[in-house]
């Protein structure tokens, strides 16, 4: 240091600060305007989450994704196809998947949860039990009968059952993320609500999720 002008030194402290000013920039823009919502997350309970502008656009994203696709329809008793339904919510698994891959990880806070813990929540509560459940089942039914229509399947109707739970939590899930967002009057842009949980679809719900532990979506 002895060695050093008074000009190199000059240099050498304002490439510093500069760098330091950066880091001192870059981390502000992660945490700025953080602040705290309450999500209620289905199969669990009311959640205090933590959301800055970076987390806030992720969940803009995921709200997007769940809202926009055929998986979230109510499909009628006598209407609609369950294979469009399952291959509607795979699409919604990879596509959270690489959301959640090219978003840079939320800012830690001490006592509230990520957007990323709502995400992969949905992904392994609600989506993985239901497609590991009945994607098997679908497709050996459509292998063995390929000339039968889909209402001929014997576990039609209690697939569709299954199905409704599902939808139910995924809006609820959809709510949320737009709560983390920011988008004012979720409910009423969505549109469309599902029907409420009847008695019997809590049974065919727990039958699909008790199977969760076997076949995993493919990757």
């Amino acid at each position: 240091m002895t060695q050093v002008t008074s000009r190199s030194l000059f240099v050498i402290t304002g490439g510093i600060a500069g760098a330091a000013a950066v880091l001192v920039v870059q981390w502000y823009q992660r945490t700025a305007r953080l602040t705290e919502v309450k999500v209620t997350v289905p199969q669990l309970s009311e959640l205090t989450f933590t959301v800055n502008n970076d987390s806030r656009q992720v969940a803009w994203q995921m709200f997007v994704e769940t809202v926009t696709r055929v998986s979230t329809q109510p499909l009628a008793s006598d209407q609609g196809v369950v294979r469009e339904s399952l291959t509607s919510m795979y699409g919604l698994f990879a596509t959270t998947r690489e959301t959640l891959k090219a978003a840079r990880p939320s800012a830690a806070v001490p006592g509230g949860q990520t957007v990323e813990y709502l995400a992969i929540t949905m992904l392994n509560q609600a989506l993985r039990p239901f497609l590991s459940h009945w994607h098997p089942r679908l497709q050996e039914f459509e292998r063995n009968h390929p000339d039968s229509r889909e209402s001929e399947w014997p576990e039609n109707e209690t697939c569709r059952a299954a199905l409704r739970v599902v939808q139910r939590d995924v809006y609820d899930y959809a709510v949320g993320f737009a709560r983390l967002a920011g988008v004012r009057e979720a409910e009423a842009l969505i549109g469309v609500v599902p029907a409420p949980r009847a008695p019997g679809d809590g049974a065919g719900a727990g039958q699909a999720r008790a199977a969760g532990g076997g076949t995993r979506p493919s990757d």
